[in-house]
C-alpha cells in the first residue's frame, strides 16, 4: 500500500492524471453539445468521436498525417516554454519553413533525388529559426516581450509568403495555392501508405511522423540530459541567477527561441512536402498548424514525450470529428466540441495543482494516543503515582 501512495505522489502520474481529466472533462462537455444540437444521433455521433481513427487503417493513417506538423509546433512551443519563454510565433515560423521548403522543392531541379528534400527540410528550419531569432534578440537586448513580438511576426510571416508566393515562380493561379511540388522532392513513405490504407483509398501518412517523433526524442535529450539544455533552463527559470552562474543569458534566450523557430519551421516543411497535393494558399489567415501546437503543449505538459501523445489524439479527434458528418452533424458542431477539449487541455496544470493537493492532505495522518509513546522527545506525566506531592514539589524546587 505505501508503494502504491509513493506512486500516486510522484510528479509523472499527477501529470498523466491532470491530462487525463482534462479530456475527460472535454468529452463530457462535448456531449453534452451533441444532445442539444441532435438528441437523437448524439450517442452515434459521439462513439464516432471516441473511435477517431481506430475505424480502418486509412483513418489511422491520416492520425499519423495529421499529427505531424502539430507535434513540431507543440515541440516548438513546448520547448521555448521549458526554456521561460512563451513563443506564439510558431504560426508564422511555420509557414516561413513551408515556404523556403516548397521554394527548393520547386526550383533546385539541380539536385538530386534525396539531396531535395533534406535540402528543403534543412531550409525549412533555417527559415524558421531565422523567423525565431528576430523575437529572441528583441526579447534579449530590448527586453521586448517575447509574446507582442512574435503575434507581430506571425503577421509580417503571412503577408511575406503571400507576396514571395506571387512573385518567385512558385504560384498556380487556377488553385490560388503554391505548384505542387515534386515528388522526387517530397518526404519518402518508407512504405507506410502500403500500411495504412483500404481497399479504395490510400492515407496521406509518410516518414514525416517518424522524423517527428526522433526529434522530439533529441529535444527531451537535449533538455534533460545536456549542460546545454540545463542552461537553457535555467536562465528560463530565473535570469538573475544563471547570471550570477555565469550563463551567457542573452545567448540562451536567442537559442531558444531559434530552436523554437526551427522546429516550427520544420513542421511546415513536413505538411507541404507529403506528397498529398497540398500546397499554401494564398489569403491573409495565420496557419493554425502553429496556434494548434499551443494546446498540444499544454496538453502534453510541456514535456516532449508527452507532446507526441497528445498531438496524436488531437488528430485522432480530428479524424472522429470528420466521421461524425455521416450522422448530420455541420461540421461548426466538431469544431465546438474539439475546442472545447482543447480548452479543457489548458487547464491540465491546475488539474495538475488539486491533485497534488488532493494526495498531500491524504497523507497527513492524525497522530493516536499509542503513537505519543514513540515521539522523540520527552513527554512529561501528567500525574506520576510514584511521586508524592510534596516529593515532586521539592525536586521541582531544589534540583
Amino acid at each position: 500500500m505505501g508503494k502504491i501512495r509513493r506512486i500516486l505522489a510522484t510528479d509523472s502520474y499527477s501529470n498523466v492524471l491532470s491530462s487525463v481529466l482534462s479530456i475527460l472533462i472535454g468529452l463530457l462537455v462535448g456531449f453534452i453539445i451533441l444532445l442539444i444540437s441532435n438528441p437523437s444521433q448524439a450517442f452515434n455521433g459521439f462513439i464516432s468521436i471516441l473511435v477517431g481513427g481506430f475505424s480502418n487503417m486509412k483513418d489511422l493513417g491520416q492520425v499519423l498525417y495529421f499529427a505531424t506538423p502539430i507535434i513540431m509546433t507543440g515541440l516548438s512551443v513546448g520547448f521555448a516554454s521549458r526554456t521561460g519563454l512563451f513563443n506564439i510565433g510558431a504560426s508564422g515560423q511555420f509557414i516561413a519553413g513551408a515556404y523556403v521548403a516548397i521554394l527548393i522543392g520547386i526550383k533546385c531541379t539541380f539536385l538530386p533525388g534525396p539531396l531535395r528534400w533534406i535540402t528543403a527540410l534543412l531550409g525549412a528550419m533555417l527559415a524558421g529559426a531565422i523567423w525565431g531569432a528576430i523575437p529572441g534578440i528583441l526579447k534579449a537586448y530590448r527586453n521586448v516581450n517575447e509574446v507582442i513580438a512574435c503575434i507581430m511576426m506571425n503577421y509580417i510571416g503571412m503577408y511575406v509568403v503571400n507576396y514571395l508566393i506571387l512573385n518567385t515562380g512558385v504560384y498556380e493561379s487556377m488553385k490560388n495555392q503554391t505548384k505542387r511540388v515534386p515528388d522526387v522532392a517530397n518526404v519518402p513513405r518508407m512504405g507506410l501508405d502500403k500500411i495504412f490504407k483500404t481497399s479504395s483509398a490510400t492515407s496521406s501518412v509518410n516518414s514525416g511522423v517518424v522524423i517527428a517523433v526522433l526529434m522530439a526524442i533529441v529535444i527531451f535529450i537535449i533538455l534533460q540530459k545536456t549542460t546545454f539544455g540545463y542552461e537553457l533552463k535555467a536562465c528560463g527559470f530565473n535570469r538573475e541567477s544563471a547570471r550570477y552562474a555565469g550563463i551567457n543569458e542573452n545567448r540562451s534566450i536567442i537559442f531558444s527561441m531559434m530552436i523554437a523557430g526551427a522546429l516550427a519551421g520544420l513542421g511546415g516543411a513536413l505538411l507541404y512536402l507529403a506528397g498529398s497535393g497540398k500546397g499554401i494558399d494564398v489569403v491573409d489567415v495565420l496557419a493554425a498548424e502553429g496556434f494548434n501546437g499551443i494546446p498540444v503543449a499544454l496538453l502534453g505538459l510541456n514535456n516532449p514525450i508527452g507532446i507526441i501523445f497528445s498531438g496524436l489524439l488531437v488528430a485522432h479527434l480530428n479524424v472522429g470529428g470528420t466521421n461524425m458528418q455521416l450522422y448530420g452533424f455541420a461540421p461548426q458542431v466538431i469544431e465546438i466540441i474539439i475546442s472545447i477539449i482543447i480548452y479543457f487541455s489548458a487547464l491540465a496544470l491546475l488539474f495538475k495543482g488539486l491533485i497534488n493537493i488532493i494526495i498531500k492532505d491524504r497523507k497527513k495522518v492524525p497522530v493516536s494516543s499509542d503513537q505519543s509513546s514513540q515521539a522523540p522527545w520527552p513527554v512529561k506525566p501528567e500525574n506520576d503515582e510514584n511521586l508524592e506531592p510534596d516529593e515532586t514539589k521539592s525536586g521541582e524546587k531544589g534540583g
